[in-house]
């Protein structure tokens, strides 16, 4: 018999949002660093696997961003981005790019772009973007951002599921 969680909105029920986490982890998601400029053109990054494809025509591809990040002004309306999709062999560039408190580029093959946007070398895909829209939903802010370039490589992506890194 399968196992049912109800979550009421608003309620700190940590059983509940255990369970949901739990049923949500069993959807596999890719595994991407978005890396943006921060202030005095440091490069600044982090793992997110709430990327997907909005449209085609305009390209257009979204992502979620924790409401407290204290990344989320080098992300808003205006700014630059670029969403990596990591190979399958990419798991530590995952966990070091979702460490806090750590030089996130140090030891990282990476470079900037005209911009200085920092651009992760090895990645299987890069999309570079212009943020142009955010909405706050519950804990976190949806971004919309609209396709400038992007590039592709041959390889296996890295996936997240179950709470654990995987590969296809």
């Amino acid at each position: 018999m399968a196992a049912e969680a109800s979550t009421k909105p608003g309620s700190p029920d940590h059983a509940g949002h255990r369970a949901l986490r739990t049923a949500l982890g069993t959807f596999p998601t890719g595994v991407t660093i978005i890396t943006a400029v921060g202030d005095g053109g440091t490069p600044v990054g982090l793992t997110v696997n709430s990327f997907t494809s909005v449209s085609l025509d305009p390209p257009l591809l979204s992502w979620s961003l924790r409401r407290t990040s204290p990344l989320l002004e080098y992300f808003s309306v205006g700014h630059r981005c670029a969403i990596h999709v990591l190979r399958a062999e990419q798991e530590r560039l995952a966990r070091r790019f979702a460490t806090p408190g750590i030089d996130r580029f140090a030891s990282v093959a990476w470079r900037a772009d005209h911009d200085g946007l920092p651009i992760l070398a090895g990645a299987l895909a890069r999309f570079e973007c212009r943020t142009e829209f955010m909405h706050e939903v519950g804990d976190h802010w949806l971004l919309l951002a609209r396709l400038e370039r992007h590039a592709t490589e041959r390889g296996l992506p890295l996936l997240f599921a179950e709470g654990r890194f995987r590969a296809l």
